[in-house]
């Protein structure tokens, strides 16, 4: 399993918009198969900093929904929000291996 690691820089003024995005994009991982583990958005502290976590089985299957989520429709959608509302100023992705029982 390989867990996706996002995290966001966000407009503060746009977390409205954001928190939609979001909502988007979680039934659309699910779509292909991942597991979302969530969104984060800021509460205390940082108020223009959010992430999220979601897994594949492995990174082949992640790279299969980067692929495949690049001609479905209603994940074109939920980045053109995002690109639209500006609600996101940049992000970046880590990978990781989680440890279970």
């Amino acid at each position: 399993m390989v867990t996706c690691y996002v995290r966001y820089i966000i407009d503060p003024y746009q977390l409205a918009e954001f928190e939609h995005y979001a909502k988007l994009w979680i039934p659309l991982v699910r779509k292909f198969g991942g597991i979302h583990h969530g969104y984060f958005l800021p509460y205390e502290g940082a108020n223009n900093l959010a992430s999220c976590l979601f897994s594949f089985d492995s990174l082949a299957a992640y790279e299969r929904y980067r692929t495949d989520s690049m001609q479905d429709a209603a994940c074109i959608a939920a980045y053109d929000y995002a690109v639209q509302t500006k609600c996101i100023v940049s992000y970046e992705r880590s990978f990781m291996r989680p440890v279970l029982d």
